[in-house]
């Protein structure tokens, strides 16, 4: 009976142990979640911009872009300014239509098929008045 006891005991623990182990490398291994990031179209001091200027994110993202002052704004990414190996899906990133209402919004999904790289993009009503953007997307 003691001989039972102590077999039971010792599968017990090696069981916990590889339940331990599997979880753990499970945590570690798991991709991280993917971020929402918020730039807004026209800064809250009434400037034509966007708000932040600069951002960068992780393969995955998602970019929201909000018509915040000033209004109509647009996204349009530049076609010159898009890496080679982008070119092809970078499409999927513009949003010509303008947007007129304060709290309108556009997202963008930066996935697998966006390579990493810098991707500049303007608001084509304000893009004399300065209104460009640059996204750097890191694998």
């Amino acid at each position: 009976m003691e001989l039972i006891a102590r077999v039971s005991r010792s599968l017990s623990l090696a069981l916990f142990s590889l339940v331990l182990v599997v979880a753990s490398f499970v945590a570690v291994v798991s991709p991280a979640a993917a971020e929402t990031f918020t730039v807004k179209m026209g800064s809250d001091s009434g400037m034509l911009m966007f708000d932040p200027a600069d951002l960068t994110i992780h393969s995955g993202d998602v970019v929201k872009f909000v018509n915040n002052k000033l209004p109509p704004h647009n996204i349009v990414f530049d076609d010159k300014q898009i890496p080679a190996e982008a070119k092809a899906s970078a499409g999927s990133l513009t949003h010509k239509d303008l947007m007129f209402s304060p709290g309108e919004s556009y997202e963008v999904t930066f996935g697998d098929d966006i390579p990493a790289g810098s991707y500049t993009y303007y608001c084509e009503p304000h893009r004399g008045a300065g209104m460009v953007g640059k996204i750097t997307v890191e694998s």
